[in-house]
């Protein structure tokens, strides 16, 4: 039960203190990454351990102007690899051998976000506060030099973990939609308008908004996800990443 009541207490933290991560803790926290599910066991994915000060200033600002992603103690990036795959199989098979293609690259990214996701129960349950960076897949050439990726690569998430502060520790985390929206049997549900309004809605005052209106919540959504500069240059960047797949595959 401690882990289940682990998964519901996890929540984004984005202020840490000083008090560096123990090594022990930190190869903990790596090896549970490894003990991931993973399509075949192939481990499709490479962990970066990002330590050099310079990169993670430069990380810092490249993934969207977040000061602290250079103030983390760890900094993880969960890369997307069927280079290594590849290698091997032309090592094996010779150099006749197909390039890997889109349906590939989605398989290497689950591998990368479940092993993430082992990352962060481990850090939770060493007491560690973490962060996803969803910004990691914006400005694709700029983090191809930076992290010397190769083809077949493709940065899939970004964590940074660290000691929570203790306002970050008290802060309460935001509810979640309601099971009955989220969970269909069987089948993908057909949500009624007047349902997705409700669900919306519902978490709102769940959390305590401001202004708990489906059209105020959704608007600022819009606005602040779905329409925002960082949003458009991710689809960019990942189309980037993706034209080497699609050239490829063949």
């Amino acid at each position: 039960m401690d882990a289940i009541l682990q998964l519901y207490e996890r929540k984004s933290v984005r202020a840490y203190t000083e008090e560096p991560i123990a090594p022990e803790d930190r190869r903990t926290i790596l090896n549970a990454a490894l003990q991931a599910p993973t399509a075949g066991n192939m481990m499709l994915y490479t962990v970066l351990d990002i330590t050099d000060p310079q990169i993670k200033d430069a990380l810092a600002v490249s993934c969207d102007d977040q000061p602290f992603i250079a103030r983390a103690p760890m900094v993880l990036v969960f890369v997307a690899d069927y280079a290594r795959w590849h290698r091997i199989f032309c090592l094996n098979q010779g150099e006749n051998v197909r390039h890997p293609g889109k349906g590939d690259l989605l398989l290497a990214v689950a591998d990368a976000v479940i092993a993430a996701q082992n990352a962060v129960v481990a850090a939770q349950a060493l007491g560690l506060g973490s962060c996803y960076i969803g910004d990691i897949l914006e400005r694709a050439e700029e983090h191809r030099a930076l992290l010397k990726l190769p083809e077949y690569t493709i940065p899939a998430a970004m964590l940074c973990i660290g000691h929570p502060t203790a306002q970050q520790q008290s802060r309460e985390k935001p509810g979640r939609f309601s099971m009955e929206y989220m969970v269909s049997e069987n089948q993908y549900p057909q949500l009624s308008d007047e349902a997705l309004r409700r669900m919306v809605e519902e978490q709102a005052r769940l959390n305590r908004r401001s202004d708990p209106s489906f059209d105020g919540v959704v608007s600022a959504l819009y606005r602040r996800k779905y329409t925002a500069d960082f949003s458009r240059e991710m689809n960019r960047s990942a189309a980037v990443y993706l034209q080497q797949w699609e050239d490829t595959e063949q």
